[in-house]
């Protein structure tokens, strides 16, 4: 099993496409990562739907 997942994001202050990487088991997280262009906080939410696939939440430190 591959422990890894590559993910493309779009960050929430300079909507440029940037690429992370997502633990497998660090489903039902929330943590936060600096754009690597902007270097903005990204609040960063990994969950999981109804079939078990990776789901990837970003939004801005400031949002609910």
């Amino acid at each position: 099993m591959e422990l890894l997942h590559e993910e493309t994001i779009r960050c929430p202050y300079c909507n440029e496409s940037i690429v992370i990487l997502i633990d497998q088991e660090d489903r039902n997280q929330e943590y936060i990562d600096d754009c690597s262009v902007c270097c903005r906080p990204i609040q960063i939410q990994v969950t999981t739907n109804d079939t078990d696939e990776l789901v990837v939440i970003v939004n801005d430190e400031n949002e609910v």
